[in-house]
């Protein structure tokens, strides 16, 4: 019998390690549920997106999409729940926040505001984490209108030729004159043709849209 116990021992230990692996791998699949105070924050910040009508986030890129008026965008501090508010782009270019004032946001990407509203509560907050992004695009848009299957007004959010306008109005309708369509633009009229472009054609008429630009399909 006392020749047996080191086994016993030995095979003891091991179910040990084998119940300390199993915990630790439960752990990672199954992680700890945030805590009640990360919830209510998440849920502070959703209420405000909601409140201001907004979808969960434009499809921008941060690092060159710039701000204008009418753009509703989300300004998030962390940790500091009373900074974090959703603000609509004044025509000034400015948004106001609670005890800072006024800050210059038109004209800047969502990454450099973040920057600039860090740097102005740097006295309040210690080591502030500003995020700013953009929930809806109001203030570079561009209208279709004519016989297409969805017209009118679409954000213009990243550069969008006018063939790529045209695909995200569901086609066109069954007596659209597709060779004749006009593009306005600042007193301009510009022409395209989607069956020469559609084909290869005399690709340079498939342009960049410029915000304001209207797209005439007869």
């Amino acid at each position: 019998m006392l020749g047996a116990e080191p086994s016993v021992i030995a095979m003891f230990k091991l179910s040990i390690f084998m119940l300390v692996l199993t915990c630790a791998a439960q752990q990672q699949t199954n992680p700890p549920k945030p805590t009640d105070e990360v919830k209510e924050k998440k849920e502070s910040i959703d209420k405000k997106i909601e409140a201001a009508g907004t979808t969960p986030g434009a499809d921008v890129d941060p690092n060159t999409f710039q701000n204008g008026a009418e753009d509703i965008i989300l300004v998030s501090v962390w940790h500091d729940p009373d900074f974090t508010k959703v603000h609509i782009v004044r025509p000034d270019g400015k948004i106001t926040l609670a005890i800072v004032g006024e800050v210059q946001a038109g004209g800047l990407t969502p990454v450099a505001l973040s920057k600039v509203i860090a740097a102005k509560l740097a006295s309040l907050i210690k080591d502030p984490i500003v995020d700013v992004s953009v929930q809806q695009v109001n203030s570079k848009k561009y209208y279709v209108q004519g016989e297409v299957n969805r017209s009118g007004m679409f954000p213009l959010v990243v550069p969008t030729t006018v063939m790529e306008a045209l695909s995200q109005c569901g086609g066109f309708k069954d007596f659209a004159n597709k060779k004749n369509i006009t593009i306005l633009r600042k007193g301009q009229r510009l022409k395209f043709n989607f069956e020469e472009v559609s084909k290869a054609k005399k690709m340079e008429q498939n342009i960049y849209l410029e915000s304001g630009d209207y797209i005439i399909v007869r």
